[in-house]
């Protein structure tokens, strides 16, 4: 009797584990986004990730590269060239993060091949044609948003896609200040915001996967490599385990079937992301998630 129901507990726990879903974990704005605590180099940022991605076992992390970011700046040029040396991969991000809603496509299209040389120099050998949209904005016509996508077409991108988004650059800057003032109680306050935040708005994206497809599916978390993303990053990685969520490659999940159409819609102003998109093709109503704390980040340890 006893050995029966090992079995039965044995077979009930492959079962939920061979329908896990999986997340693969994308950085934007590389080599820095957000400002600097007094006394740490964005070498050391991309470094304390790099660590932590290793001693998780997280699979080969793309992060997103604004080329423009290196004029001048040769500690952000060792972090990227750190970042590749770690295993991890680059794709593009633009030249200087440029916004397609306020720019015409031939010079959006300027901006992609002007990120190129770079990618090519710290990546010789692994395939760098990824693109992430800057702020997620695909395109305010059609016109825009098909000019854009031939163009990536023709020239051998793929469109990374995000599914989990929290904003957590908000985060960024607002640490860098409090770390300035070696404001602990301040640090707490976001370690705190940020991980309930994280936490919510995660379950809240995996709803509108449900909402859309009628099932869950493998997700793109965006993450953005700065100051405080790197010293959460673990927490992070904690609460993707928890949540059931177990770690893939880049285009392990987008291999799954919910990619492969295109919303082939205006985006909002706001950018939005694939599940976004899709909720407002299909005028779904999106669940009731709390504000972030936008003024409180704006205002804490202000300089």
């Amino acid at each position: 009797m006893f050995s029966r129901l090992l079995f039965l507990f044995a077979i009930l726990l492959a079962s939920s584990f061979s329908f896990a879903q999986g997340v693969a974990l994308t950085f934007d704005d590389l080599p820095l986004n957000g400002e600097l605590p007094p006394g740490v180099t964005r070498l050391q940022i991309a470094a304390g990730a790099i660590d932590v991605l290793r001693r998780h076992h997280v699979p080969q992390v793309f992060g997103f590269v604004n080329a423009k970011k290196l004029e001048g700046n040769p500690d952000g040029a060792e972090a990227l060239k750190a970042w590749v040396a770690g295993g991890e991969r680059v794709g593009s991000h633009t030249y200087s993060h440029i916004d397609l809603h306020q720019t015409a496509p031939d010079v959006f299209q300027r901006e992609i091949a002007q990120d190129e040389p770079v990618l090519e120099l710290l990546s010789p050998k692994d395939d760098w044609h990824w693109f992430r949209y800057p702020f997620l904005r695909e395109g305010d016509t059609l016109e825009k948003r098909r000019a854009v996508r031939a163009y990536l077409t023709e020239h051998g991108y793929k469109v990374a896609q995000v599914t989990l988004d929290y904003e957590d650059y908000l985060w960024n800057t607002a640490y860098a200040h409090c770390a300035a003032k070696n404001d602990a109680r301040s640090i707490e306050w976001l370690t705190t915001s940020y991980m309930s935040v994280a936490s919510e708005y995660i379950d809240g994206n995996r709803e509108m996967a449900k909402m859309v497809f009628g099932h869950d599916i493998n997700h793109v978390l965006l993450l953005h490599l700065g100051a405080f993303s790197s010293t959460i990053l673990p927490q992070v990685l904690d609460l993707l385990q928890q949540k059931g969520l177990h770690l893939i490659t880049l285009e392990e999940a987008e291999r799954d079937p919910a990619y492969q159409p295109d919303p082939d819609s205006v985006s909002s102003r706001f950018g939005g992301s694939i599940l976004e998109q899709w909720m407002d093709v299909k005028k779904l109503t999106y669940p009731k998630l709390t504000p972030k704390p936008y003024k409180q980040l704006a205002d804490i340890c202000k300089p």
